[in-house]
């Protein structure tokens, strides 16, 4: 199978490209720089490159790189500094998602491969699923309210997530979705034991749990690879948490 990943030069998205590389998955990324990623990396024959702005690319252009693909999975999001939390482009996730979307519509319709394209979100815990009836607390809905008013990568977050539920549901026969959901993101050297919920079992705000970012990789790897795995999870939003919680 050949699977693009976007935010692929970010710290999540790197473990995922390893994982699918290790998996022996061809593997194609869209990166502004190809200094951000490692040496072994980008001299793998399994991977294709593409230099570029996601957003600046024509529609011509995405389509090429959707075409032919089994998977498609998204680990971007905004640099945690004050351009990257209030600058443009402040729909970057939104925005990329839809138009993946629309060029995976485009050049599926085209195929004769008629099998549904994997879409993996890479979401956050902070974001409710709402569809799905989950609850928060009261104080917590009044902080999610003003991280939604007041950090624009928040709302990003929450509204690429809803494109994919309302904006896309149901109704498309050529995509397939699942929005990966972590807790606190921290770093380790290995992929450890973890637990997959289909809703937080804990609050994201007051009493977060911890995820390595290896983890999530992992996961979202197995939702490409691993049929069943997809099959359990599909248009659904996920929680992941190490183990133990």
């Amino acid at each position: 199978m050949t699977i693009l990943v976007v935010g692929a030069s970010g710290a999540t998205g790197r473990l995922l490209v390893e994982q699918l590389l290790a998996e022996g998955e061809t593997v194609k990324i869209i990166v502004r720089s190809v200094d951000l990623l490692p040496n072994a990396m980008k001299h793998n024959d399994r991977l294709i490159i593409t230099e570029a702005d996601l957003l600046d690319m024509t529609d011509a252009e995405l389509q090429a790189q959707v075409k032919g693909c089994g998977a498609v999975a998204s680990c971007l999001g905004h640099n945690l500094n004050v351009k990257g939390m209030f600058g443009h482009p402040r729909r970057l996730v939104t925005d990329a998602v839809q138009r993946l979307c629309n060029a995976i519509e485009a050049t599926a319709e085209a195929s004769i491969l008629k099998t549904p394209v994997k879409f993996i979100l890479m979401n956050t815990t902070g974001n409710k699923n709402i569809q799905a009836g989950e609850q928060t607390s009261v104080p917590q809905t009044l902080v999610v309210g003003l991280l939604r008013l007041l950090l624009p990568p928040h709302a990003d977050n929450e509204d690429a997530a809803r494109y994919l539920q309302s904006g896309l549901g149901s109704q498309s026969k050529m995509i397939e979705w699942v929005a990966v959901r972590p807790d606190s993101l921290i770093n380790a050297g290995s992929v450890t034991g973890y637990n997959v919920y289909a809703a937080p079992i804990r609050s994201a705000i007051f009493d977060a749990g911890k995820t390595s970012r290896i983890n999530v990789a992992h996961f979202m790897s197995q939702l490409i690879v691993n049929n069943s795995t997809w099959q359990q999870w599909k248009t659904q939003m996920p929680v992941v948490y190490n183990n133990p919680i």
